[in-house]
């Protein structure tokens, strides 16, 4: 395949906006369903980070930054221009935003 760096990024996330609208079809579909392992919210027990913890208002942040890189809603839901940004025009028929 003769493919340069740009086109293989564009795969990449046409292929993580499908899967991601996959797990909304499949009603995965609520901020509160991204979310970490609860051992990761108890504080570091040891080294330099000891005592620091991820809070949820650490995490409410991070998803905030995280779905406008995406260029998803604040759901986690990719929007319809996104998605026919993509050319995934069959898929943004299931959104709703």
């Amino acid at each position: 395949m003769n493919i340069d760096y740009n086109e293989l990024l564009k795969y990449g996330e046409r292929i993580w906006n499908v899967i991601r609208m996959f797990n909304v079809r499949e009603g995965i579909d609520r901020r509160a369903d991204s979310t970490i392992p609860k051992r990761f919210k108890e504080p570091i027990p040891s080294g330099p980070a000891k005592g620091h913890s991820i809070t949820d208002e650490d995490l409410n942040k991070l998803l905030d930054w995280y779905y406008e890189a995406r260029g998803w809603d604040k759901n986690g839901i990719p929007t319809r221009q996104k998605l026919t940004e993509l050319g995934l025009e069959d898929v943004a028929k299931d959104t709703k935003s």
